[in-house]
């Protein structure tokens, strides 16, 4: 039944009662008791089921796989790591999700909650457990991750720490690029020097490679010229410009994705993803003032009715104005250069 005195007279004789009324109805209370000893032994930790989780599902389902070894590593192991996963509690991942809240990531904490519930529903599926400790939380902040905007601060410490992060210099180009023109990912790491006059300063993006199939002319202000030629210096007669480890081909656009991923705390800000710059730079542009219109032909947003059929207009200065706009603005943000009066 247990031992004197860490179990008391009173306790025994209720176990030794619940006992014989086991007896009573034919099972051996001894027997159960072995078995769900040997239960317990089978059982696995979190940190067991955290590897399974991995090696199971996240690895062979999801090419962020990494990203959710690094949150569940970082934030879960470490606090109840060693117990058994049929132990946790509801309040044992609450806590887990207020500890992410707390330190200012509120968006990072809802990716964690949605990880620790994804592992949890894993483990029910497979019969490692009967319920899962998530049922009932809910997201431990409003934020959505696709509203996510990289503010001033946030972009100078991330165009300062793309210099210490351990890569190549043409992804780091890639990088800023990206913050500059505002394009898409795909768009930027797959760009062939064929699609650019750099006497004129434009880049048109070919149909074939624009989510609406239309050809995209974007024009370059001085910032995103200077990444240009600095790319070409690097690459020499290359087709791409911004080619991959084997040369032969582009970058891949997950790549970006994947290097966000594994320097989190070396940017040292909020979770965010490549894409969120694109959105960066058309928040804080419209927020300068710049026409909405404008903003939407920048990013070749797709339109349709009588817009569509009846604007032939093509924007082009209207567009390399707002570019250059946001460039004197970018500039004061990362070097500290002062607007002229007409931008400011």
């Amino acid at each position: 039944l247990g031992s004197y005195p860490k179990l008391s007279l009173a306790e025994a004789r209720t176990k030794a009662a619940k006992a014989k009324e086991e007896v009573s109805k034919g099972k051996d209370p001894g027997k159960s008791w072995v078995e769900k000893k040997r239960e317990d032994r089978k059982s696995p930790t979190v940190e067991g089921l955290v590897d399974e989780y991995l090696e199971k599902w996240a690895k062979p389902r999801k090419r962020t796989w990494k990203e959710d070894e690094r949150v569940l590593y970082k934030d879960v192991v470490p606090v109840i790591g060693r117990k058994k996963a049929k132990d946790i509690k509801r309040r044992d991942v609450v806590l887990i999700l207020d500890s992410v809240v707390d330190r200012g990531s509120p968006a990072s904490a809802n990716k964690t909650y949605e990880i620790i519930r994804k592992m949890f529903n894993f483990a029910v599926a497979r019969s490692i457990l009967k319920y899962s400790p998530c049922a009932g939380i809910e997201k431990p902040s409003e934020s959505n991750a696709r509203d996510r905007i990289l503010d001033e601060k946030e972009i100078q410490i991330f165009w300062e720490k793309l210099e210490e992060i351990p890569t190549t210099e043409g992804t780091k180009l890639a990088f800023k690029l990206l913050l500059v023109l505002g394009q898409r990912r795909g768009e930027t790491t797959t760009a062939e020097w064929k699609e650019f006059d750099l006497k004129k300063q434009t880049w048109t993006i070919p149909g074939n490679k624009t989510k609406n199939g239309n050809p995209h002319k974007v024009p370059l202000p001085s910032l995103a010229m200077e990444i240009i030629l600095e790319a070409k210096n690097l690459v020499g007669d290359n087709q791409w410009v911004f080619p991959g480890v084997s040369r032969d081909k582009s970058l891949s656009p997950r790549t970006l994705s994947q290097i966000v991923i594994k320097n989190r705390e070396a940017f040292g800000i909020d979770h965010f993803t490549p894409h969120d710059l694109r959105r960066t730079m058309t928040s804080l542009t419209t927020g300068m003032g710049i026409p909405r219109l404008t903003v939407n032909k920048i990013l070749n947003h797709s339109e349709g009715g009588i817009t569509k059929i009846y604007d032939l207009h093509t924007y082009d200065a209207e567009k390399r104005q707002a570019l250059e706009t946001w460039e004197r603005k970018l500039r004061g943000i990362i070097f500290g250069e002062k607007l002229p009066p007409e931008a400011a």
